[in-house]
């Protein structure tokens, strides 16, 4: 087991409990969700509230000493602005555009989040910060002079946002502080909004301990999150939160960097306006992040069912307005006022610059929901190049299986081989939801097997591209398929031949050392004894003769008995009837020690046989011989039927009229032996009952065992 495999094992109880007691029910869930309708609608009317006033900032135009809001310009950057020949209209514009487009983002995961989980209160904290933070970060910003409940709203809800955000980052995935002394820091993320928000007000600076206690407690965050996930967090919890991980660490580090720099340096108005689109883009990444591991890794169990074409659509939308805002922008700013084709050619070069960015963005966008589809080539290659590692056979399909399923994004993919008339899946990957999509497997026009493939999400068939890469991918799957299957076979008759040769040599070995006993044990003694009882009669033929005859009379005895004993281990080497009169006159010899035992024996044969290895005659007569014993010891018949005929192969079939085989026949020794003679020549032996009644053994011994050796 892998150290990933134990961290699925052992997180998944943990995950369980983990999820129950974040579970929020009865009481507790009608407040939180209350909580969350009442929290939502402020900061929804606070937002479209601040609109006017972001507007009226951006008009405002400041000395760099006191320029303490950052929607303001400074004189320098007014001056810079209106000598590009833009307005401080278009400044304020870009402005509330880009404070709506974040606002969208941040409002539409949390409302997702809100509506799957509104019972997890891990996910519940994680909504309220995400509906919270576009009415904090360039939201109201109230003066005293307004209404004072105005004024105290809002900052209660500056103070509630940019605790729900803290705590949120401090305890999530687990909703626990890990480790312990993070709780500490979380403390002085909620007293610092408490000094800054309920005591001090809105005042916002870029200088001085404040803003260095702010971009510590930030990356405070950061660094937590980090450590959790490489520390703390489980193997399941990793797969979902390392999106989100990776996308806060992105933000704000981005973030810090960008607040660092406008705090140090004073910058021109192109770099301010650059910097200021960087940063709604870092921050959009929060959202964006949890968006994504909730789509793809099913963040908090959350599953959405989404038309993938839909989200596709928004998506490439999405990028194509991003670049012809770029362009149009980029184009505004750096044209020559007055001078129509300077401001063409600069807006021309700007579509230029940019288009190899836009390509790759939509490269990103395609291949995130459709994965390699639109470059067949990289996904055969990367096929290629993983089957070139895959140095075992048995890793070869699953390595197909999984390589297709993370190259195309679908959530199950699985070859199935012909087994006889069947189809028996051999490797696959994900979880099988939808009906699949089967595509045949064939090699040199045979059908060895089928690729299965679910598609990406119900209502979503495959479409004209994916069918035409998949049938391509099949193809290359069935050559593999074939090459796997016969090197499976190759092996197994590699491994059938190893032990068939083990088998060999042991028979052999083991005969050697019967013999070798019988002749030490037997023979020789018999012999040795002979030796001293013939000198014993030497020595008394002269003086006792009668004691000298007893002696050789004693060791004709002796030498008979062991001539018995001679014949015994060359019968057992092989039957010398087979030498003497062939395969049937030495079967029909052998019938006639049946003749008084009341079973009739009777042999069905050729009249001549072709000429058979010693090996296929030997294996022949044994087995018979073991039949006949068999049916006299279990069958209780009254006949016998030997049945020999040879063509391609010697065919043998003993057939007896007796009781048959039990309903659960037992293997026996003499059944084990008469297939195990018949294994050994690559022959086949089967017993089983006749209708009729009573037994028949079926056995074929191939002829050309002995040249084949």
């Amino acid at each position: 087991m892998n150290l990933d495999q134990a961290h699925t094992q052992s997180g998944a109880p943990q995950r369980a409990q983990s999820q129950a007691e974040a579970r929020l029910r009865g009481g507790w869930l009608i407040l939180a969700r209350t909580l969350w309708v009442v929290v939502l609608a402020l900061s929804v009317g606070l937002f479209i509230s601040s609109i006017p006033f972001i507007f009226a900032d951006a008009h405002v135009v400041c000395s760099a000493a006191d320029c303490s809001n950052n929607s303001s310009l400074t004189a320098v950057q007014a001056r810079e602005l209106q000598h590009l020949g833009l307005s401080l209209d278009f400044y304020a514009y870009q402005g509330v555009a880009w404070s709506i487009f974040l606002e969208f983002i941040y409002i539409a995961v949390g409302m997702v989040i809100f509506w799957c989980r509104s019972d997890d209160w891990i996910a519940l904290l994680g909504s309220l910060s995400l509906v919270t933070f576009g009415a904090i970060f360039r939201g109201f910003n109230p003066e005293p002079s307004l209404s004072l409940v105005l004024y105290i709203l809002s900052l209660v809800m500056a103070f509630f946002g940019n605790c729900c955000i803290g705590l949120f980052f401090y305890l999530f995935p687990s909703g626990h502080f890990a480790p312990r002394w993070v709780f500490w820091i979380a403390l002085v993320w909620v007293l610092y909004w408490a000094v800054k928000n309920l005591v001090m007000g809105m005042i916002t600076t870029n200088s001085g301990p404040d803003f260095v206690i702010f971009l510590c407690l930030l990356l405070s965050m950061v660094v937590t999150q980090v450590y959790r996930y490489r520390r703390v967090s489980t193997f399941e919890q990793r797969r979902q939160t390392k999106w989100v991980v990776f996308g806060l660490s992105l933000a704000l580090l981005g973030f810090l960097s960008l607040m660092i720099v406008a705090s140090l340096v004073p910058l021109p108005i192109i770099p301010d306006l650059i910097g200021s689109s960087l940063l709604y883009v870092f921050l959009s990444l929060i959202p964006l992040s949890i968006g994504v591991a909730i789509l793809r890794s099913h963040l908090w169990d959350i599953d959405i069912i989404i038309k993938r074409a839909l989200v596709y659509g928004a998506l490439t939308t999405c990028v194509v307005t991003l670049y012809v805002l770029v362009v149009v922008g980029l184009g505004a700013l750096l044209q020559a006022s007055g001078n129509l084709l300077i401001s063409l050619l600069a807006t021309g070069l700007v579509a230029v610059l940019f288009q190899p960015l836009r390509e790759r963005l939509q490269q990103v966008v395609n291949r995130l929901l459709y994965g390699e589809r639109n470059d067949p080539y990289k996904v055969i290659s990367h096929l290629g190049s993983r089957l070139e590692a895959a140095l075992a056979p048995e890793t070869v399909l699953p390595t197909i299986v999984e390589t297709v399923a993370q190259a195309l994004k679908l959530p199950y993919v699985a070859i199935a081989l012909k087994e006889g008339s069947e189809l028996l899946t051999t490797a696959s990957y994900g979880e099988l939801r939808e009906k699949p999509l089967s595509l045949s497997l064939t090699y040199q026009s045979e059908q060895i097997g089928e690729l299965i493939l679910a598609p990406r999400g119900p209502a979503e068939p495959f479409s004209a591209a994916d069918r035409q890469l998949l049938n391509d991918l099949a193809r290359q799957a069935g050559i593999a398929a074939h090459a796997i299957r016969l090197t499976t076979d190759l092996q197994l008759l590699t491994g059938d031949l190893q032990q068939s040769r083990t088998q060999l040599v042991t028979a052999r070995e083991e005969e050697r050392r019967r013999l070798r006993r019988d002749l030490h044990d037997g023979l020789g003694p018999a012999l040795a004894t002979i030796t001293l009882q013939a000198e014993a009669a030497r020595d008394a033929i002269s003086t006792e003769p009668d004691q000298a005859v007893f002696l050789l009379e004693s060791l004709v005895n002796q030498a008979q008995t062991a001539i018995s004993d001679i014949r015994r281990l060359v019968y057992d080497l092989r039957p010398p009837a087979l030498d003497d009169l062939g395969l049937i006159a030495a079967v029909r010899a052998q019938i006639m020690h049946y003749e008084h035992t009341g079973l009739r024996v009777t042999i069905d044969a050729p009249s001549h046989l072709p000429e058979l290895s010693a090996a296929v005659e030997v294996a022949a007569y044994r087995i018979i011989q073991e039949a006949l014993t068999n049916v006299m010891r279990h069958a209780g018949a009254r006949s016998c039927l030997i049945q020999l005929d040879c063509d391609d192969a010697l065919n043998l079939a003993i057939r007896d009229d007796g009781r048959g085989l039990p309903a659960e026949p037992s293997l026996g020794v003499g059944i084990r032996s008469m297939r195990e003679r018949a294994a050994e020549l690559g022959g086949s032996c089967s017993v089983e009952n006749v209708p009729s009644g009573g037994t028949r053994v079926n056995v074929v011994l191939p002829l050309e065992t002995e040249q084949q050796e």
